[in-house]
């Protein structure tokens, strides 16, 4: 066994749950996101003409009405965020367990893949007009759904302390 008793595919499930509640929370923050400018062109969902250029009431009005870059980096909206929530909290959760960690890391990794690769495609870079994974959110995409599907599906079968799901 690893330090507290954890095996990879927990310390894989611990660590993203973690990024991805820190993600969730930082995009509720304001002060975190930047809207965004008349110079980004086509890839911004919203009309950058109705958004303000400093804080206030109503930089937060646009940022709740749709989109903003969190860190200045990632585009994320309302929906994102919450999402972030609930996969960081589900990852939490699931570290608990070696069995919720395989099924978690195995969801996680298959999902997340998806996501990149859909980031890719201009008809859904923005899920049906839903949420933003387009721009620097493929590769984080791409990363964390690889590091995921390492753990599920290449570091589970070689190491005995890790428990596939039983088959009865």
């Amino acid at each position: 066994m690893n330090d507290f008793g954890m095996n990879g595919e927990q310390k894989c499930a611990l660590a993203l749950g973690i990024i991805f509640t820190f993600l969730g929370i930082a995009g509720f923050i304001p002060a975190l996101i930047n809207l965004p400018t008349e110079g980004m062109g086509a890839s911004v969902p919203l009309d950058t003409s109705s958004i303000p250029v400093s804080g206030g009431p109503t930089y937060i009005t646009a940022y709740l009405r749709g989109f903003g870059y969190l860190f200045g980096l990632f585009p994320t909206n309302l929906l994102h965020n919450m999402v972030h929530l609930a996969i960081g909290g589900f990852g939490l959760f699931s570290a608990t367990g070696k069995e919720g960690a395989f099924r978690y890391n195995r969801f996680f990794a298959i999902s997340y893949l998806l996501l990149a690769i859909m980031g890719l495609i201009p008809l859904s870079n923005t899920l049906f007009g839903i949420m933003p994974i387009f721009g620097n959110n493929v590769w984080f995409n791409a990363v964390t759904g690889a590091i995921a599907a390492y753990f599920a599906f290449v570091w589970h079968p070689n190491h005995p302390e890790s428990t596939a799901p039983s088959t009865q």
